[in-house]
């Protein structure tokens, strides 16, 4: 079948990355297009022991990628959508949205407990400002703890202390079953040994038996669209969280693809952008555009296309959950993005921008203000 030529996107390299890269692809290739995926090393891939607010400017997932579609050398990149700065080029484009996967969060345990059912000061980890005021506005006695990783490294760090003590129960119990060999009245205390145990572990929870524990994790809290892509949802036990009260980052579930304003980007657009999604992520980034949060407050915003309206839900929290400005709005949808911005200066006007000048103060005394220190598409 003849194509209609080939385009060369840029991705980044962690799996969940080209995971998510592979999906726009096979869209594009649906359009008889041919695709070549390059890999971009990026400064936040570079940086692996610095949180991401120290890097001194949002963006250090998605810059390199940008500038090589500027340069000329690609034809478009493929990003997170929440890990992209809310300022691009004049000339740089977001040329498609593609149909937008899960947008919330997740809450990941190992044994399948709910929010509500973790014991007190349990300990729950997260990098994301926003996810940890959300977390102690819901549970004040919580300790929220940072981490970093791929989602399968965070998987492990939670999976890692339960699976070793079960190890070396395991393992004593095995010693005492070969110290009573031949003992008619000796019950074992397992039924299979740690050898058959270790070889019926996913290979998820193998890595994690091998993994030295620095925190003791109780809980997780990642992106549903990250667990889902990174082939990882049946893995683990987790539970939705609700969107009214863990209101997601802007664009989180959504991917982009961005190129230089021309023939080529509308191109892709007319292939593969998905106009609902287009239009929610345009209003939550609006939102957050005109509030100015950028990745230094913990902020949520999520719309949902209804009809004639945009249902819209915003909140603005300060770094412990204690105080918020929290407000839906249905937005009409022919002109969305105008309405987002009379909505967000209403929020300002009613103590969104002060929560976010005191967000921006702590950054300023080296305080973490990363949505992730490691994106959604790490």
């Amino acid at each position: 079948m003849r194509t209609r030529g080939t385009l060369r996107l840029a991705t980044r390299g962690s799996t969940l990355a080209r995971r998510q890269a592979a999906l726009v692809k096979e869209a594009l290739e649906e359009h008889r297009y041919e695709v070549e995926l390059v890999t971009v090393e990026t400064t936040g891939d570079d940086i692996q022991d610095e949180l991401i607010h120290r890097l001194g400017k949002t963006g250090a997932f998605v810059r390199e990628l940008d500038e090589r579609v500027l340069e000329g050398d690609l034809d478009g990149a493929i990003h997170s959508m929440k890990d992209m700065p809310t300022e691009q080029p004049d000339e740089l484009v977001t040329a498609a949205v593609p149909e937008r996967g899960s947008p919330g969060d997740v809450l990941v345990t190992p044994d399948g407990s709910t929010l509500e059912e973790l014991p007190d000061g349990a300990t729950v980890g997260t990098s994301s400002l926003r996810r940890r005021a959300q977390l102690l506005a819901e549970r004040p006695d919580l300790t929220v703890e940072p981490v970093r990783g791929n989602v399968d490294t965070r998987l492990e760090k939670l999976l890692a202390p339960a699976l070793q003590e079960e190890h070396e129960t395991r393992s004593e119990a095995d010693k005492e079953r070969k110290a009573n060999v031949g003992d008619e009245e000796f019950e074992p205390a397992y039924d299979r040994t740690v050898d058959e145990w270790f070889d019926d572990l996913s290979e998820l929870e193998k890595q994690a038996l091998g993994r030295e524990i620095e925190t003791n994790y109780d809980a997780l809290v990642l992106a549903e669209a990250g667990l889902e892509r990174s082939g990882l949802r049946y893995a683990v036990d987790y539970q939705s969280l609700p969107t009214q009260s863990f209101v997601p980052a802007p664009g989180q579930g959504a991917l982009a693809v961005t190129g230089v304003d021309g023939e080529t980007a509308g191109e892709i657009q007319n292939a593969i952008d998905h106009p609902r999604s287009r239009v929610e992520t345009t209003v939550e980034r609006t939102l957050l555009a005109e509030l100015g949060g950028g990745c230094i407050a913990p902020i949520g915003i999520y719309a949902i296309l209804q009809g004639e309206y945009v249902h819209t839900r915003v909140s603005v929290f300060d770094r412990d959950g204690e105080e918020s400005v929290t407000a839906t709005r249905d937005l009409p949808v022919d002109h969305h993005a105008e309405a987002a911005r009379e909505f967000a200066t209403d929020l300002a006007d009613r103590g969104a921008a002060e929560l976010i000048e005191e967000a921006r103060d702590d950054a300023g005394a080296g305080t973490s203000v990363s949505e992730d220190d490691q994106p959604e598409g790490k």
